[in-house]
């Protein structure tokens, strides 16, 4: 019997990438970036092994890039914390792991995983779920770890525009899509013909400490089911919780037998009339793979049938 593809698409997020202010290296630096992220994905999947494993391990490499509003390089909160959400979904079987406000954990994709396999529930938050991290032996760091010159300028920037609104005096301030957000996400099938999905993100900057966007929510922010897709999405997460746009992709082709592209789309758009931006990536169990966005970019890679890598970020 023939077995079956494989297939990984990544994303750093979406959002106004502009092409002006984008060096030729600074683009290099998100191009390895990515390339590094489905390096890690890929070679997980090529050896046999799961969905999971991969998706863990392509998140985990962005969570650690400072290119990226995950782990490393996630943004500030408003009280100048970071704090960070992410999940993650095995389509096999429907289980779930999420953590929510997380301050002191390198890769929240591996805590959210552990959450999966190893407790009765799916999410955890805050302070919760930092002593299940340090008493199942999941390192714990400080939150200089977190600190990045760029994003800490970014709060600043964005201060400094909200003053200047109540004020009205002083010279415009344009705040853009890469200052305020940000999200990291993979999704992968695996030679058993398994999906899974995860993301991570570091939330968005200025945000009142406690707030939970769409990463961690299932069927918000991530999603998984073999019988369907896998997704994971980016961008202005309220309005990805009130559609439920990862799921409903899902919903779309179960329900209504449309293709992957044609339910991505139109989940992106249910978003949309809400007024959201961003966009998201999915497969499905054919390898088919989705990455719709309704901004000016999306950091975004996968694996062509052929093997080869293709990184792109803007339309």
């Amino acid at each position: 019997m023939e077995p079956n593809k494989i297939g990984l698409a990544i994303h750093g997020g979406a959002g106004t990438i502009d092409r002006s202010s984008m060096t030729p290296q600074r683009e290099r630096e998100y191009r390895t970036g990515l390339e590094r992220a489905l390096s890690a994905g890929y070679e997980i999947l090529k050896r046999s092994g799961s969905s999971l494993d991969a998706t863990e391990a392509a998140v985990g490499v962005l969570e650690n890039d400072a290119h990226f509003n995950a782990g490393r390089g996630s943004v500030f909160t408003s009280a100048g914390t970071n704090e960070m959400d992410a999940s993650i979904m095995d389509g096999k079987t429907l289980r779930a792991g999420a953590v929510g406000n997380l301050k002191h954990i390198k890769n929240p994709i591996g805590l959210a995983r552990f959450i999966m396999e190893k407790s009765p529930h799916v999410m955890l938050d805050c302070a919760g779920a930092e002593a299940f991290a340090k008493a199942n032996g999941i390192e714990l760091v400080d939150q200089k770890y977190f600190f990045t010159q760029e994003r800490w300028d970014a709060l600043q920037k964005i201060k400094a525009a909200e003053k200047h609104r109540t004020g009205g005096a002083g010279k415009i301030i344009v705040i853009t899509d890469q200052d305020r957000h940000g999200t990291v996400g993979a999704v992968a099938l695996d030679k058993n013909g398994d999906l899974a999905a995860a993301t991570s993100t570091g939330g968005t900057t200025n945000k009142l400490p406690g707030r939970i966007g769409d990463t961690p929510i299932i069927g918000a922010g991530t999603y998984a089911n073999n019988q369907t897709c896998a997704v994971s999405c980016t961008g202005d997460g309220e309005y990805f919780i009130r559609a439920g746009a990862a799921h409903e992709v899902s919903a779309l082709m179960k329900y209504r037998s449309m293709t992957l592209q044609e339910a991505a789309q139109a989940a992106l758009e249910a978003v949309k009339e809400l007024g959201g931006t961003g966009g998201l990536i999915a497969i499905d169990k054919k390898g088919d793979i989705a990455l719709p966005f309704n901004t000016n970019g999306m950091y975004r890679g996968y694996i062509d049938p052929n093997g080869k890598f293709v990184v792109e970020i803007y339309k």
